[in-house]
């Protein structure tokens, strides 16, 4: 994918590796059940030559995030990484330690705490923070805060449980389908298989978790002290994500920039999809971290790659990405305002020299192309303005008439063939992909089709492009790959709101069957003491929690006075045990037969 910076500097390499005291041996981490969730060793084959079948710029970039351990980030500040797609950064107190990050899984979680205190001494876990509202910045909670552990601060940006939710829970079982061809899941750790994703490695497989914070921070200049840390924030909504922060720790010199700074392009919109991220503010907010930190740390770590020692150094880090993001932005809307779409701007959008070259600003994890999409999407949404594109068929009514125009699916196969043989393998997959939704038994056409998916991920510079083409492959050949990490698990959806648990049932409900019958439920909620009602009308579902101002008006159908836990364990399927019952029992019948289950292994590459 065009020309690279130069692969003799090491600067890289050698940040990478500075710090380091220990190695994760066996570099293996399991599961209770012996399972194994985080497997270092599968990516050893990195250590020999970029092989034909990868990009030469992603193999370095893999090489780079694959190294693994406990790190000394300076005086005090240590991180773990590896261990997950991000890292976790550990900062001692005066009586133990805060814990920044504690990755996506308990089991990944508690391995890094281990390795940590091997070395420092079983300290224990004072503080925790979540620089955002991603999995792999919270999931792991529960290995680095047990049940039972006494009670810590729990740190996190405004918003933080709002968006974490929206995104695990609300779309979660469609974002997780996603995240299998993003991260690669199922795919052999090979030469010719998945070699990371340019953020990180992949996905941990453990168990998901999530304790609510118990301080928000709220402004750019908040300060708060922890274990005896000072602590200073800045805060920055809609940027990796919609509720982030960097922070500073003034006395340790040393500046954490979240997700907001990381060695590789990162995305506008995530392939697995997310909310369309504001590259305007995000530039801005990397301006504001220069100007606010520049001449208070000697050394800026991220919650994913390595850190960047010298204040000349981070600084010039940021700045590369304040331009890129700014650039990304303001050219898009430039191109946008004369009129092309969102896939033009992104076939004639280049950077200039200074961006291109950068290492830290290639397209490994995000890219110029899909970044490009994404902020057209933002500012004028699905619609190009083309009326023919207003009321378009299905793509599988498409691909029908596509193949019939063309003389079958014979002929489709043959010509996409051909296209794959002049090298044009875009629009070969474009042509085998109409065959395989026209017909999607034809072995022949997913073959040809799976060809070209393998051979367009062995050239993609972008790691999740290649996981995306090559589990695209395999599903052609194989069937949909099993889903192995579940952000619905129990200890999650513990952490959710009352709201947010009605919320996440609302969204499954079948409007139409619902449509049939019209109730109102009260849930007498013991542990809060508060009632909330829920009204099934038209086929919606609607929620409302009592209050002075706004009492509940008229009786309900059914009242059910119970916890929290037993509404979650009756909405789960475990039955409504020990829950008083009062009213027309019909009612809660008709809306547990209305609750769907998606489906976790939906089609993606057929019908």
């Amino acid at each position: 994918m065009g020309t690279y910076p130069d692969f003799g500097n090491t600067t890289d390499f050698d940040n990478a590796n500075r710090g380091l005291i220990d190695k994760l041996d066996p570099p293996v981490i399991t599961a209770a059940d012996g399972r194994v969730v985080w497997d270092i060793g599968a990516y050893d084959f990195l250590d020999d030559r970029c092989p034909p079948t990868a990009d030469p710029s992603l193999w370095r970039q893999s090489q780079l995030c694959n190294i693994q351990g406990l790190f000394e980030v300076t005086e005090g500040i240590y991180q773990v990484r590896n261990f997950d797609l991000s890292n976790m950064t550990i900062v001692e107190g005066d009586r133990g330690v805060i814990v920044i990050d504690p990755l996506i899984s308990a089991e990944t979680a508690a391995a890094a705490l281990a390795i940590y205190r091997k070395h420092r001494g079983d300290r224990p876990v004072t503080g925790l923070i979540y620089t955002h509202s991603h999995a792999d910045h919270f999931g792991g909670a529960r290995g680095v805060v047990p049940d039972g552990h006494p009670k810590v601060p729990i740190i996190a940006p405004e918003g933080f449980l709002e968006h974490a939710v929206s995104e695990n829970v609300y779309a979660g079982n469609a974002m997780t389908r996603r995240a299998i061809f993003m991260y690669g899941t199922g795919l052999a750790k090979a030469p010719d298989g998945q070699l990371g994703c340019g953020l990180g490695m992949t996905t941990s497989t453990g168990t998901v978790t999530l304790i609510p914070p118990t301080v928000d921070i709220t402004r750019t200049g908040q300060e708060e002290v922890v274990d005896g840390v000072r602590i200073l924030f800045q805060l920055t909504p809609g940027t990796e994500a919609p509720a982030e922060m960097n922070f500073l720790f003034p006395d340790r010199r040393a500046l954490c920039m979240a997700e907001n700074a990381t060695h590789n392009m990162h995305n506008v919109l995530t392939l697995r999809g997310a909310l369309v991220r504001d590259s305007r503010i995000w530039s801005s907010y990397l301006d504001e971290a220069i100007a606010l930190f520049a001449d208070r740390a000697d050394v800026a770590f991220a919650s994913h790659h390595w850190p960047t020692w010298g204040a000349d150094n981070w600084t010039a880090w940021l700045a590369g990405q304040r331009d890129m993001y700014a650039y990304l932005h303001d050219q898009t809307l430039r191109l946008l305002n004369q009129g092309l779409n969102g896939p033009e701007i992104a076939e004639v959008l280049t950077f200039p020299p200074g961006l291109d070259g950068i290492w830290a600003n290639r397209g490994y994890y995000g890219s110029l192309s899909h970044n490009v999409k994404a902020i057209y999407q933002r500012y004028l949404g699905w619609f190009d303005g083309n009326p023919a594109h207003l009321w378009e068929h299905t793509e599988v009514e498409q691909a029908k008439r596509y193949v019939a125009d063309y003389g079958g699916v014979e002929a489709v196969v043959a010509k996409g063939r051909a296209y794959a043989a002049e090298g044009d393998h875009r629009f070969a997959a474009t042509l085998l992909n109409h065959a395989v939704f026209a017909d999607p038994g034809n072995t022949a056409a997913k073959e040809a089709l799976a060809e070209v998916y393998q051979t367009l991920g062995y050239g993609s510079e972008n790691g999740t492009w290649r996981n995306f083409f090559l589990v695209g492959a395999t599903e052609l050949r194989n069937g949909p790959t099993p889903v192995t990490l579940d952000t619905a698990d129990p200890q999650m959806l513990a952490a959710l709101t009352i709201d947010m648990i009605i919320d996440s049932i609302a969204i499954r409900v079948d409007g139409l069957r619902a449509a049939e019958s019209d109730f109102v439920l009260d849930l007498n909620l013991t542990d809060s003491g508060t009632v909330t009602r829920l009204t099934m009308s038209n086929g919606a579902l609607t929620h409302r929690t009592a209050s002075e101002y706004a009492p509940l008006r008229g009786p309900a159908d059914l009242t059910l006075t119970l916890t929290k836990a037993q509404l979650l364990a009756g909405l789960g399927g475990q039955g409504f045990a020990g829950v008083t019952v009062d009213g027309d029992q019909s009612v809660l019948k008709a809306l547990v037969g209305v609750i769907e289950t998606p489906d976790p292994r939906f089609p993606i590459v057929t019908p």
